[in-house]
């Protein structure tokens, strides 16, 4: 079979969380080979007429869609399988309506509240969408992904709407992003990784949870930026993924596969994706994201979550273009 290989063009200068598409293409390609595929790659830009003919030249029964950002933002990642269902190319990963569905994170936190799926109040401004409260809270980028503007200063705590309105302007002007302000949950950090074993089944890998018992202990437990990309970090060497638990979190971890597989059918995603979630002092699990095209370098959370399901990568990239194909 003949499979193209999408992927965004990292930006030239730009650093580790652009780049790493070109470690996820190669690890992609590498896997379709070894399963005796034909493959090519095609970056892409917003230059959408390019791709087409590209595309069109090409006669491929399938593309992998690794694009994760397009003109430096990832609001823009559904256009690429728009292009794909305009031109009838199979595709992997979730649909143009899941990516829109589930890239604006607000939109994702009322769309939970209105099934009943637990997530934290949250304020964003302007909008006329509200539930919040006094207390601690963490102010993150509406539309992108990968941790990018998140930092310690990201948690603030306020007395009232006004202040973490005022708070959350402030820091957009710094950072340029449209941000929002979710509830900061005292506890753990989970993520879950769900992957399509069967056309459109979804089978919930090992859980993994976030180990922040390295942080000093004023520190905000969260992944932010540097925990994600900057290598050299005390952040990213001080949060490492477990996957091992005593039998007391058994009830803890069925909730949480649950809760992922809802999120996958309420949102209709496809192939694979990942649930964040956080766990508060009660044991109760609250969603925080849902991301329909999580990263596949062979050092991420979702390879690991494979290796320990007992997945070898090449069979779990296999999977995912068969649930694109809409084969069993």
């Amino acid at each position: 079979m003949r499979v193209v290989i999408i992927y965004n063009e990292p930006r030239p200068g730009h650093e580790a969380a652009d780049q790493d598409v070109l470690v996820q293409r190669d690890a992609v390609a590498h896997a379709l080979e070894v399963r005796g595929h034909d493959v090519i790659d095609l970056g892409c830009t917003l230059d959408l007429s390019s791709l087409r003919r590209s595309l069109a030249g090409a006669r491929v029964d399938c593309a992998f869609n690794l694009v994760e950002s397009l003109g430096g933002t990832d609001r823009l990642q559904p256009l690429i399988p728009l292009l794909l269902d305009a031109m009838n190319i199979p595709y992997t990963g979730s649909s143009a309506r899941a990516m829109l569905a589930t890239s604006d994170k607000v939109a994702v936190k009322q769309r939970l509240r209105a099934m009943g799926l637990p997530t934290p109040d949250w304020l964003s401004v302007g909008d006329g969408k509200q539930v919040v409260a006094s207390g601690k809270f963490i102010i993150k980028a509406r539309y992108e992904h990968a941790s990018v503007g998140l930092d310690d200063a990201a948690v603030v705590t306020v007395k009232n709407a006004s202040e973490l309105t005022t708070a959350i302007r402030a820091r957009s002007s710094v950072t340029g992003l449209k941000l929002f302000a979710e509830r900061y949950i005292e506890g753990r950090e989970f993520n879950i990784a769900v992957i399509s074993a069967g056309y459109r089944q979804p089978q919930v890998l090992a859980p993994a949870e976030i180990d922040f018992s390295g942080f000093p202990p004023a520190k905000p437990r969260i992944v932010g930026y540097d925990a994600k990309w900057a290598e050299h970090s005390f952040e990213f060497n001080a949060t490492p993924r477990r996957f091992v638990f005593p039998m007391s979190d058994d009830d803890l971890l069925h909730k949480l596969s649950s809760l992922a597989r809802q999120a996958w059918n309420e949102f209709g995603l496809a192939g694979y994706a990942r649930v964040d979630f956080r766990v508060d002092g009660e044991g109760n699990p609250l969603i925080l994201e849902i991301n329909t095209n999580p990263c596949l370098s062979p050092d991420a959370g979702f390879s690991a979550a494979l290796v320990e399901s007992g997945y070898a990568f090449e069979t779990a990239v296999e999977l995912i273009v068969k649930d694109a194909l809409g084969a069993a």
